[in-house]
């Protein structure tokens, strides 16, 4: 930031998130694609950007995350592998990087190899 009152487009993602907003990669790329990415641009511009995000998808909640990682706990006991988790973040819906999904892994996993996905879930959406 330089105190101009504008934004990096390479920084979209990162402030509408840091506004409470969940987009995608693939929502930024979408809605800032007739801008460079080192282009700066002005509240203006990225006011109806914004209004875009929130008005296309509700945002998740702890809840829903939780019910559809549920599915995948085979014994219902709050637990499901860790790989079984790095494999469903890395190949489904936005894919995390490996070195992502560690971060968020690092100190999560039970002496089995296992995380609590409620837990795992709060953490993670609380960060």
């Amino acid at each position: 930031m330089k105190g101009d009152g504008k934004i990096q487009v390479s920084q979209i993602g990162e402030v509408l998130r840091a506004l409470g907003q969940n987009p995608t990669e693939s929502d930024v790329k979408k809605l800032s694609h007739q801008h460079r990415p080192e282009e700066r641009i002005s509240f203006e511009v990225f006011l109806p950007i914004m209004q875009t995000i929130s008005r296309q998808r509700p945002v998740d909640t702890a809840d829903d995350f939780i019910e559809g990682l549920r599915h995948f706990d085979k014994d219902g006991n709050g637990y499901i592998s860790s790989a079984e988790l790095r494999h469903l973040m890395t190949h489904l819906g936005e894919k995390l990087t490996d070195e992502e999904v560690e971060q968020l892994l690092a100190g999560q996993e039970d002496s089995q190899g296992n995380v609590n996905y409620e837990e795992f879930v709060r953490l993670v959406l609380n960060a």
